[in-house]
Order: C-alpha cells, then structure tokens, then sequence
C-alpha cells in the first residue's frame, strides 16, 4: 500500500524543512518534495543569513542549530550614511548574548538535512503526493504558487544585490557593518568565529553598475569593496565566487485556500517564505520572516481543536492574518528605507543624516528597533 500523507510540503530549503520537523514533532505524517528546478550543485553557495534570537531558538529546538565556527555571534552593529550619520548596536547595552548570529547556508541546510534523515514521520518523495493540506515553501521563484492561482505581486527595485566572500587583513571583532552610500547599500557579515577574519559581502547596487561590477577581475572587484568599505577591515581578498540576483518588493495576494493543483489531490493550501514575502536584503530579516511563518503556522495545528484537520480553512487564514500583519511593518520599513537612501538630492541627504543623528540618541526608539529586530516581544 502506498504510504498516507497529513501534510505536503514543497520545497526542501531552510524552511521547508524547519517546518517538517516541527510538524513531525506534532505525530503529523510529512511528504518533502524537492522544488521542480533545484539551484546547481555545481555552484559555490556564498549565501550567509543573519538569524536573530528567536530563529536561533526554533533551530536549537530541533537540533539543528550549526556550529560556532559557522555561526558567528554579532556583538556590535554599525550602521553609516553616506555623510556623517552613523547609528550603532551594542549586544551589551541591550542585555543579549548576541544582537544576531551570521550563519552559513550550506552548514544549516547539512543540519537540516541530517534531522530529516533521523525523523521517520518525514519522507523525502520525488513528487507531490496527496496530503489534507499542501504548503509551498519553494521560494521567490515557486511554479505551485501560480497553479493555485495565487497572483504574486511584485514591485521590482532598480537594484541588483551581489553576494561574495572576502578575506580582510584585520579581524571582524564580531561587528555586522553596513554603509548606505551613493553607489548602493553594502554590508559585511562577521564569519568563521569570534576571530575570524573573513566576511560575507552582500551589495545592493544599481543594476547597470551589478553588471559591471560582476565582469571585473577578483582583485579590481576587491579594491572597489576596499574603497566603498573606507577600508575599514583594511586591504581584501575575494576567497569565494561572486552571485547576484534582482531584488524586489513582493507578497501574495492569498496565503491560503481550498482546492488542489497540478492533479495531485489536496483539500486545502497555504504559503510560507519567499513564496508568500519577498523584502529588501537591507535589514537582513528574509529568512527569519520565513522562519517566523512556519513556527506560528506549526503552532496554529499544533493547538487546533481535536476535531479539526489539518486542512481547516478556519485554521490557515488565522495563520495568514497573524504573519500579513507582522509583515506589514518590515516591509514598510524596508521599503522606506530603500527608498529614503536611493535619493542623492543634497536635501535628502541631509535629512538622512539628521534622522540618523537622532535616532542614535534616542534610547528608547534604539531599543525597540533592536528588540524587533532580534524577534523580541
């Protein structure tokens, strides 16, 4: 007899497979599809995420938590305009081990992995399978989402974010910087420990300029990070190969409905990550929004009434009000963001940096940002 489903998940990234484990954790029979057109095996995955406490707690819950040397904690965050406005986080001050941990993507996704092999109630299937309940969780780029008729609005920005790996000549100190400048929003992200000395790069910039700063040579490429960073870690070494992808603004119109696709029987569907949101990478929230939805939709079954499915229609749009609502204010500020420092109007500048000034000396404001940030209630 072939084997009987509760839930479909599509997608096996970070977060299909987080919500696979919590939903096994729960007796719940999973099926873990594959997404149709998986990322090359070939290619070096130079991704790094910047998960914050809450995240953290989630992995931790189901073992899957990387090692230090691939989860470097951030004691201090500093954040410059393009004048003199400069806004900084301390780990310290707000009473934390860490305001976030930079964690290497391809060593979550082993962990992730190796717990899906050891979780019987998980089973990995070539394709969709009949389940109650269907969640997409294929990213950005989702084939289902569109079968179930979901219209994906996206706002594109002129940008093109570039993600590589540089090895610097000082220390890290495990401090997260970024710079909003005229060319773009660049970041650094500590890597390798609490003494390490490389960094994950990620760079918003106009697209035209992504192109040709993705056709330089490795050193050229790293004398422009050297300049644009005021050579802060000092002189740079590109140690991985360079990815850039289009960003974009985006949230599906329905998380949830009734129904099925592609032929495969399914009562019922919902959304979760990149397949529902897509924000910004200023603020370095993608993933832990991802995160966040599958541990309220994981709680929403969790503590259904006995007598309802999986598949309740009731349940998933309590889910999709409870996640739309606390996206509301990331994106907002994202976007507003974005948009505040894509204008090189000298009067904009100066109310960026009057803005930055004063947010450095309001404590309380610092502080709830930071508490947001760290998923802190």
């Amino acid at each position: 007899m072939a084997p009987t489903f509760d839930i479909c998940i599509r997608g096996t990234g970070i977060v299909g497979r987080t919500l696979a484990l919590l939903l096994a954790r729960e007796r719940l029979k999973v099926a873990l599809v594959p997404a149709p057109a998986p990322r090359s095996a070939a290619a070096t995955d130079v991704r790094a995420y910047a998960l914050n406490a809450a995240s953290r707690s989630l992995l931790e819950s189901l073992r899957s938590w990387p090692d230090t040397e691939h989860a470097t904690a951030v004691k201090h965050m500093q954040v410059q305009g393009d004048q003199d406005g400069r806004v900084h986080f301390d780990a310290a001050l707000q009473g934390v081990e860490a305001l976030a941990w930079i964690v290497d993507v391809p060593a979550l996704e082993e962990r992730l992995a190796q717990a899906v092999r050891f979780q019987p109630l998980v089973e990995v299937v070539d394709s969709p399978v009949a389940a109650p309940l269907t969640v997409v969780c294929e990213g950005r780029s989702s084939t289902t989402r569109a079968e179930f008729g979901v219209q994906f609005d996206v706002t594109p920005y002129p940008q093109h974010a570039i993600a590589t790996r540089v090895r610097c000549e000082h220390p890290h100190g495990q401090v997260a910087r970024q710079w909003f400048l005229p060319q773009g929003i660049l970041a650094f992200l500590p890597l390798e420990g609490p003494q390490g000395n490389s960094v994950a790069v990620v760079w918003s910039v106009p697209e035209e300029q992504a192109a040709a700063l993705m056709a330089l040579p490795a050193e050229a490429f790293a004398q422009e990070l050297q300049t644009a960073s005021q050579q802060a870690l000092g002189n740079l070494e590109l140690i991985a190969e360079r990815a850039t992808w289009p960003l974009q603004l985006a949230k599906a119109d329905r998380w949830c409905g009734a129904g099925s696709a592609a032929g495969v029987g399914a009562r019922s569907w919902v959304l979760a990550g990149d397949a529902a949101h897509n924000v910004h990478p200023l603020a370095g929230q993608g993933l832990n929004l991802g995160l966040a939805d599958v541990a309220a939709l994981a709680d929403v079954l969790r503590t259904r009434d006995y007598w309802r499915s999986v598949a309740d229609l009731r349940l998933l749009r309590r889910y999709e009000r409870q996640r739309k609502a606390a996206l509301v204010a990331m994106g907002l500020a994202t976007d507003g963001l974005q948009q505040l420092f894509a204008r090189q109007e000298a009067p904009w500048q100066a109310l960026r940096n009057w803005g930055m000034k004063g947010f450095e000396h309001s404590d309380w404001l610092k502080n709830f940002v930071a508490r947001q940030a760290m998923g802190m209630r």
